[in-house]
C-alpha cells in the first residue's frame, strides 16, 4: 500500500494544451495559403523553412502536398516536431490532446495526416497505430 495521497478532484487522464502559435507566424501562413494554386506548396514551405518549429505550417505543407510519400515526409516531420512540444508542455505518453483547442490542431491534423498517408504507401502497420493515437488523443474527435 502507497502512502501517497490520492487525488479525488482530476477525473480521467491529464490533459496537454499546446502553446498558442506567434500571431506574427499564423500571418504568413495565411499569406502563404492565399497564394496561387501553383504557387501555393511552395508558400507554404518557405514558412516551414522560416518556422520548423510550427506544427500547423507542417500540417498545411501536408495538405498542400502531393498524396503518398511527399504528403507523409510533411506530415511525418510534423508529428515528430508534435511530440517533442508535447513532452515540453508536460505530456508523458499519455493523456489527452484535444481538438478543442486550436493550439493542438497542427500537432492532430499531422498525426490524422500520417495515417492516411501511410496508409497510402503501404505502411498499414503505421497507418492503424496513428489512427488509434489519435483516438487516445481525443476520442471525441474534431467534433
Amino acid at each position: 500500500m502507497s502512502d501517497q495521497p490520492i487525488s479525488m478532484s482530476r477525473s480521467g487522464p491529464p490533459e496537454t494544451v499546446l502553446p498558442p502559435v506567434d500571431v506574427a507566424i499564423t500571418h504568413k501562413l495565411k499569406q502563404a495559403l492565399a497564394a496561387a494554386p501553383h504557387e501555393r506548396r511552395d508558400a507554404i514551405a518557405a514558412v516551414v523553412a522560416q518556422h520548423p518549429t510550427c506544427l500547423h505550417a507542417w500540417a498545411a505543407l501536408g495538405r498542400a502536398s502531393t498524396p503518398g510519400i511527399d504528403a507523409y515526409m510533411a506530415f511525418r516531420v510534423g508529428y515528430h516536431r508534435g511530440l517533442d512540444q508535447l513532452r515540453a508542455s508536460g505530456w508523458r505518453g499519455s493523456g489527452f490532446v484535444r481538438w478543442q483547442h486550436d493550439s493542438n490542431h497542427g500537432f492532430l491534423e499531422c498525426l490524422e495526416g500520417l495515417a492516411v498517408n501511410a496508409g497510402v504507401i503501404g505502411e498499414e502497420s503505421e497507418a492503424v497505430r496513428c489512427q488509434q493515437f489519435l483516438i487516445q488523443c481525443d476520442p471525441r474527435g474534431r467534433g
